[in-house]
């Protein structure tokens, strides 16, 4: 039996069972014609081209003698990046200071008092990850057969001109007809505004629209407010404050549900 075979019968079973009241958060899945994803962390692997571009500088540079624990530097890293990118949206701080802030915070926590060596490693690191290419599994089979079906657009707060790199370089772009990019709209996930105007950009309505996103605030909640179904792609099993339309290990799951 082939997969669309499969695909068909979990479809007719879902079906079913909502119609006995066996299930009953069960969506139509033909209604949707517009899919919107999230970049960082949902399709293009952050953490492993993180880790591959400071692998490359750390070597040119020759800093694993002064920073010997690699892995706890990536830790310190993501994490100074998650809380930075938090105060960018919040407006507390600007955007070139948080891309070299997030550095010089990370060699702090190491030992390393040097802001001077954290601004090269910042400004090498901005052009060296957006040519990283990982991505997560079966994305492109993924998006290769939603784009057949579907309407699929980029909705992500990041800097344009390194998504646009990331977009490009992971051999991405020809799946999505529009970008829209935070930065060029004036507004960022959650902000319901943000996803309001990519709906409204392409003439199209919430109920025929779909999210796919692996932050529970700015993706899932974002969109839950804006009155957008979701699906929350979470392989790390991170805990979510609202109940996704859909929630899923892997992208390729999308195929099964869509």
């Amino acid at each position: 039996m082939t997969r669309q075979h499969n695909v068909f019968l979990i479809r007719c079973i879902l079906y079913l069972c909502a119609k006995v009241g066996l299930i009953t958060n069960f969506v139509l899945v033909s209604t949707y014609k517009h899919l919107f994803f999230d970049l960082d962390n949902t399709l293009w692997d952050f953490r492993a081209n993180a880790h591959e571009a400071f692998h490359d500088i750390f070597t040119e540079l020759s800093l694993f003698s002064l920073i010997p624990d690699f892995q706890q530097f990536l830790d310190n890293y993501e994490h100074f990046n998650e809380l930075l990118w938090s105060d960018y949206r919040k407006g507390k701080i600007k955007k070139d200071v948080m891309r070299i802030e997030r550095i010089v915070l990370a060699f702090r926590k190491m030992g390393v008092d040097n802001p001077e060596l954290a601004r090269e490693v910042g400004e090498i690191y901005l052009r060296r990850a957006p040519r990283k290419t990982n991505v997560f599994p079966a994305v492109h089979e993924t998006l290769g057969y939603l784009s057949g079906k579907y309407k699929l657009y980029i909705l992500t707060n990041g800097f344009a001109e390194i998504q646009v790199q990331k977009i490009n370089n992971a051999g991405l772009k020809g799946f999505f007809s529009k970008l829209f990019m935070a930065e060029m709209v004036g507004f960022q996930k959650p902000d319901r505004r943000f996803f309001e105007f990519a709906i409204k950009s392409i003439h199209a309505h919430k109920n025929e629209s779909l999210m796919i996103g692996d932050d529970p605030d700015t993706d899932i909640a974002g969109a839950a407010l804006a009155g957008i179904d979701q699906v929350f792609f979470n392989p790390g099993n991170r805990f979510c404050d609202i109940k996704p339309t859909w929630e899923i290990k892997s992208i390729s799951e999308l195929m099964t549900i869509l």
